[in-house]
């Protein structure tokens, strides 16, 4: 719907913007304060990246289910009950006794984060018209790379000064605004999917076996990961198979097998963020354990990544309202594939000013990329699927992230075990970062060619692209 008065539009995008500043802040903040952490519980470099992971693997795997679910039952209901979820385990993880007590927390925390994530790009879509869509979706982006580019800096003075529990503590009045605002000012509804039964057994299934595959793939080279790695592969498999046979099934499998535009668009973003993720949580123990640097000095740095993809994300998703979002796209793929293979050429003895400039390369293609592309995806599908297109976008950014982690912890546990990292063990750390960006590049290089597979997308988006 998009009959809604300018001033309740810019009321829910003020909404929006601000959910999209505190949850990938509370994603962020959390990797400069991993050193913290793990020296309070004792936690090894897994139990540390569990810490970040936990989030990550809930919200990736119950995205699409309650994706589905807000189309169903109302987009606003659901953004509502996750902000109400974020909020709360805030207060808790600011409690927390263990090192195992913080990842149950973040995980339960990444449920409330994938119904915020899941309806926020939706409601947008719904609530603008086709011309000033890739504008909104582009200050939206904007707003997460603000929260991941004052992360850093904000995490580390918190940590230094006020304790790593502090992170949690600032993020509580936003949530507590934005519950009451969205329960007292906001009465429209969005549930074009309403009436629809919701597939309940294809959303166990598809539970179950993402678990298993996320939670196996990031504890490969184990045997026992490999073997819950492929059975939840094989689970997947499963569940296309079943959800093609489905009146109403929680996944339209029609999105990816006959909208070409949906399909690579979306494997785009998977690979993009599978290798530029794990790229704060390794510079960041760069940084610290490496350089010597201060949490507050290492976040610092580490600001110049998303303060560039802001600025750039805003612009580049008003360019998509006017030209072609594949090229837009592409371009910045290609640009942040220079970027890691600048990182690939990192030593201990690297200029803060040459990490400092790639950072700034990346966050340029990454900016350029996620505002076009994100406005590709949500213009290609019909209106009743919006909900798990969103869903979509945000399980591939999850997915990928969850995979970039799974990929650097995989690799450092080859070098390093499961060894506290320390300074004593600089050099296997160095091997570990730089084997990961290679990785990277390659990924990354394949991602180009996906974004340009896509085929040519209606630029102005002034029309739907085809739609399912």
């Amino acid at each position: 719907m998009t009959g809604e008065k300018p001033t309740s539009r810019r009321l829910i995008l003020s909404l929006i913007i601000i959910t999209s500043f505190i949850n990938p802040f509370l994603g962020a903040a959390i990797n400069i304060a991993l050193p913290t952490i793990s020296q309070e519980f004792s936690m090894g470099a897994v139990g540390m990246s569990w810490v970040a992971m936990a989030f990550l693997l809930s919200s990736a795997v119950f995205l699409v289910p309650l994706g589905k679910l807000a189309d169903i039952k109302g987009r606003k209901l659901i953004f509502l009950i996750g902000n109400i979820i974020i909020t709360a385990t805030s207060i808790l993880c600011a409690f927390a006794q263990s090192g195992g007590m913080l990842i149950g927390l973040r995980a339960l925390q990444g449920i409330g984060s994938a119904m915020v994530f899941g309806t926020g790009v939706a409601i947008i879509t719904s609530v603008f018209p086709p011309r000033e869509r890739g504008k909104a979706i582009g200050i939206t982006v904007t707003a997460v790379y603000i929260g991941l580019s004052l992360a850093p800096f904000l995490g580390g003075i918190l940590t230094q000064y006020l304790g790593w529990r502090s992170i949690f503590y600032v993020t509580i009045p936003f949530g507590i605004l934005v519950v009451w605002i969205t329960r007292k000012y906001i009465k429209e509804e969005w549930a074009d999917a309403k009436g629809e039964k919701f597939d309940l057994p294809g959303s166990i299934i598809y539970l179950l076996s993402m678990s298993a595959f996320m939670f196996g793939f990031s504890r490969i080279p184990e045997t026992s990961a490999i073997i819950l790695a492929s059975s939840g592969l094989l689970g997947l498999v499963g569940f296309t198979l079943m959800e093609m046979k489905v009146k109403f099934p929680v996944f339209n499998i029609l999105l990816f097998t006959s909208n070409r535009l949906f399909a690579f668009s979306n494997l785009a973003a998977l690979i993009n963020y599978a290798t530029t993720f794990a790229i704060t949580f390794l510079l960041s123990l760069y940084l610290q354990y490496v350089q010597g640097l201060s949490p507050r000095d290492a976040g610092l740095i580490l600001i110049t990544q998303p303060v560039t993809m802001a600025i750039v994300a805003s612009i580049s998703g008003r360019l998509s309202d006017i030209y072609d979002p594949r090229i837009l796209a592409s371009t910045g793929m290609g640009i942040i594939v220079g970027g890691l293979v600048m990182l690939t050429l990192l030593t201990e003895q690297s200029r803060i000013s040459y990490m400092i400039l790639i950072l700034a390369i990346v966050g340029f293609g990454f900016g350029m990329f996620s505002s076009p592309n994100t406005n590709a995806i949500m213009g290609s599908v019909d209106k009743k699927y919006l909900g798990i297109a969103s869903a979509t976008v945000g399980t591939m950014r999850l997915t990928g992230q969850m995979m970039s982690m799974g990929i650097a912890t995989l690799i450092l546990q080859i070098f390093i075990g499961n060894k506290p990292i320390s300074a004593h063990l600089s050099t296997e750390f160095m091997t570990s970062m730089r084997a990961t960006f290679f990785v990277f590049v390659i990924l990354c290089t394949l991602g180009v060619f996906a974004s340009l597979a896509r085929g040519k997308s209606d630029h102005t988006r002034k029309t739907s692209a085809k739609r399912v």
